[in-house]
């Protein structure tokens, strides 16, 4: 017979035996089973600033698309081929690293193929210098029709003097606009990059000199023609175009198009399973994080990962969602899970993207989403439909609680303001009926998450503080604890709050990424091009 002393720990050694077990079968489960242990309000949680990044265009995050690299280049004609349809075509020569593209004695046109066309992609081309007088940029064709779309650098001997972008349609120019050459970058040091930044229904261009990322200009061109169209735009063509007059060259040093993590990024969320538990892969968490473009028909969904003991944040990938209707659309503030009996991967999203559409009325709605293949890499496409819910309303997170055996979504309800309620239904994709709130305070940034043993609600607002709520029922609670929060004076406090409880090992019991709300230099009023990415610890306040 077991002595008392043994007897004592037995349930603690037959706790920790199926904790391992589970951990063999479902890695997920540990995760899971040890972030629940014990008891913790999370108003009495103390959450302090450890880091702080913004990517801004940072190619060692980009994921490539496409590529001319010059010092690659073998049988240049067959790889690049010219498109140009001009009688008077640019001579091009390589020598080692530098592509040269040259008229003679007469004005002559090159355009270079170097790539396939994604409208939420960002687009490249390095330059190196300028002889003459000419252009030099970025186009985009539609194969099959007179489409297209150019953005050129200007220069009168061999000085830059504007940027240029303009848009073809049916073969006839129906939009042009000259943005001049910033005086901050008169005398910038050679090579620079242009870029044009694709946004689904808009663009932004930029030159990035000495690391820096300058906003030239912006325009929409739905207007014109919808290429969020898969028809559309599969028939594109991406290339560098050159329009020289006599005796003129540019030097090349490559060009690339990428998926980007943008200039700014917000709404954080974990991707969990369906009771909210965070997905830890491979040692690291998986995030939805918002890639900010300009307005609100411009930014798109990203995801990225992080080894959660340290703060090495990394870009992979990008997801667009397909409602069926020959669209690809860039919705947002989404929350995914994989459903564990399925394997499917699932979620809900925010469809900004009709207020980028031109030829038909639509209206913001949360929308169910759905892929059979993992969509945290690469590009991604998941079906989309909406889950039922009338109204403008955003930021859905949802969970399956199986005491209650309903779907519980919290969301930021629209009416006037946004205010966060509880809505729940037997199935996760429809039949949703309000069940608490909508509550009496401004809000963003829904989050459903378990403390201990307890599931809790929080969101951000304008009122400088993180809310916490009863849940299921959306009673005060507290707020949450912040040192150096990710606001000041003179920029927003509606932030998202993303706490995730961490399993034993972990340098805290939670972490919280959050967002702050300052928006990139430049853009037009109003815009949402925020943000950078916080990192928090949260520990005990005693």
């Amino acid at each position: 017979m077991a002595s008392a002393p043994t007897r004592r720990f037995l349930p603690f050694i037959a706790s920790l035996l199926f904790m391992t077990l589970a951990a063999i079968v479902d890695p997920d489960v540990l995760f899971a089973q040890q972030s629940t242990m014990g008891t913790r309000r999370p108003a009495d949680i103390l959450f302090r600033r450890q880091a702080v990044r913004r990517f801004v265009f940072d190619k060692t995050q980009s994921i490539p698309l496409s590529e001319l690299k010059v010092s690659k280049v073998i049988a240049f004609d067959l790889m690049h081929p010219e498109l140009s349809v001009a009688e008077r075509k640019a001579i091009c020569t390589i020598q080692g690293d530098t592509l040269t593209i040259a008229s003679s004695d007469e004005e002559s046109e090159s355009y270079r193929w170097f790539g396939g066309f994604n409208p939420f992609a960002t687009y490249d081309v390095t330059l190196k210098s300028f002889s003459g007088t000419g252009a030099c940029g970025l186009c985009f064709r539609d194969s099959d029709a007179g489409d297209a779309m150019s953005a050129e650098v200007d220069f009168i001997n061999g000085k830059p003097s504007s940027v240029i972008w303009r848009v073809v349609h049916d073969a006839k120019e129906v939009d042009m606009q000259r943005w001049e050459w910033p005086n901050e970058l008169i005398d910038m040091a050679e090579p620079f990059d242009l870029r044009v930044q694709m946004s689904a229904v808009g663009v932004n261009v930029f030159v990035e000199s000495e690391g820096r990322s300058h906003l030239i200009g912006y325009a929409d061109f739905s207007q014109h023609f919808d290429l969020r169209e898969k028809a559309r735009f599969v028939r594109y063509r991406t290339g560098i175009s050159c329009h020289l007059q006599a005796r003129a060259n540019v030097e090349i040093l490559g060009a690339s198009a990428s998926i980007s993590p943008g200039t700014g990024q917000a709404d954080l969320r974990a991707i969990t399973d369906e009771h909210g538990e965070p997905l830890l892969d491979d040692g690291r968490l998986w995030l939805t994080i918002t890639l900010r473009g300009r307005d609100l028909p411009h930014p798109t969904q990203g995801v990225f990962s992080m080894n959660p003991s340290v703060f090495d944040l990394r870009f992979e990938g990008m997801v667009v969602f397909d409602m069926g209707d020959g669209l690809l659309r860039n919705e947002l503030a989404s929350h995914l899970f994989r459903d564990s009996a399925s394997g499917q991967w699932r979620g809900w999203t925010t469809g900004f993207s009709a207020f980028g559409t031109q030829s038909t009325k639509e209206s913001k709605t949360i929308l169910a989403v759905s892929s059979s293949s993992d969509p945290r890499r690469g590009f991604s496409v998941m079906q989309a439909k909406p889950v039922g819910i009338d109204g403008a309303h955003e930021d859905p997170h949802c969970i399956y609680d199986a005491e209650a055996q309903k779907w519980r979504l919290l969301l930021c309800e629209h009416a006037g303001n946004y205010r966060a309620a509880m809505w729940e239904s037997d199935s996760w994709d429809r039949g949703f009926k309000r069940i608490a709130g909508p509550v009496d305070v401004d809000s963003t940034g829904t989050l459903i998450q378990r403390f201990g043993d307890t599931r809790y609600a929080l969101f951000g607002s304008a009122d400088r503080t993180i809310y916490i709520r009863t849940y299921p029922d959306l009673k005060p609670a507290g707020e949450l604890q912040m040192d150096l929060p990710p606001w000041d004076e003179d920029h927003g406090t509606r932030v998202w709050p993303n706490v995730i409880p961490m399993p034993q090992g972990f340098p805290a019991p939670y972490i919280a990424l959050m967002m702050d709300r300052a928006n990139f230099p430049g853009m037009p009023k109003r815009n949402w091009t925020y943000g950078a990415l916080y990192l928090y610890h949260g520990h005990p306040n005693q």
